[in-house]
């Protein structure tokens, strides 16, 4: 498990390119036939992948060893994104089929966690974040169909995006854990523009459906102390809540969000006007 120290936004401004990417980028979320897992001390949220091609792989007992627990969700709730071929999440001896662009919700106290793929050749990719619950909630499927789905931007301003609300209030119940994933239109780049913060929650921002000669330009820090990371396909950026997180790329993309915090409540954003960054 890779461990990241939270950073103030003071020490931030003092970061070259190598800490920033260090300290804030993850550049492996998929290996095969195993997961990652990289635990943010902001927040304490855990980000990872997984992707069975061989063979399935189990969250196993060393899992909760490693949080100081008798298993990875004792005190933990998860959320489930797969990107890639269909698959299967078994949770305690029950089988979620789980295909492209759909999501599980597991709540506190699941114990026993399979992953598997339905084709060697065409792998699931099961990308999750995890956060601290105190409650149990119901294990819950949600469909691509079952996704609030909202249309912002416009194409002038290269931001045309369609973002897919898949673990929010409006869909089911969490302790604090929200999850989406978001597509730009061909021929949009920027994910968000102007760009805001919210002081109440952090935020990790998963980049795919790239292609391998394309980037995207994270913008990152406070919004007068502006930095940016280069993030190239399937990896993941750490947003700590008194930065800004918008990117802009050199081709369309698709990403996840996950955020944990005080609320799951998306309109206490701190916009910040273009005029006034730096």
């Amino acid at each position: 498990m890779d461990v990241r120290q939270s950073i103030h936004s003071e020490h931030a401004k003092q970061l070259d390119t190598d800490a920033l990417r260090r300290e804030f980028l993850i550049e492996e979320i998929f290996a095969a036939d195993r997961y990652t897992l990289t635990y943010s001390h902001i927040d304490r949220i855990i980000i990872g992948g997984v992707m069975p091609v061989a063979t399935s792989v189990a969250f196993g007992n060393e899992m909760g060893k490693q949080l100081g627990v008798s298993y990875f969700l004792e005190r933990r709730e998860l959320g489930v994104i797969n990107i890639g071929g269909p698959g299967t999440v078994e949770v305690d001896g029950k089988v979620w089929e789980i295909g492209n662009e759909e999501a599980l919700y597991v709540g506190k106290g699941a114990q026993q966690l399979v992953f598997r793929s339905n084709d060697a050749s065409r792998p699931a990719k099961f990308y999750f974040n995890s956060a601290p619950a105190h409650s149990r909630f119901p294990d819950k499927k949600i469909g691509k169909e079952d996704a609030v789905r909202t249309t912002l931007g416009d194409a002038a301003t290269s931001n045309r995006r369609t973002i897919n609300k898949y673990l929010v209030p409006d869909v089911l119940p969490t302790c604090q854990l929200t999850m989406g994933l978001t597509r730009l239109d061909e021929g949009n780049l920027w994910n968000t523009m102007p760009c805001h913060t919210h002081e109440r929650r952090m935020e990790v921002y998963f980049y795919f459906d790239m292609s391998p000669d394309s980037a995207v330009f994270h913008m990152m820090g406070q919004p007068q102390e502006t930095r940016h990371l280069l993030v190239h396909n399937e990896q993941a950026v750490i947003s700590p809540s008194w930065s800004i997180h918008a990117g802009v790329g050199t081709q369309r993309y698709t990403f996840i969000w996950g955020m944990v915090g005080e609320n799951q409540v998306f309109d206490d954003m701190d916009h910040v006007n273009i005029r006034d960054l730096r």
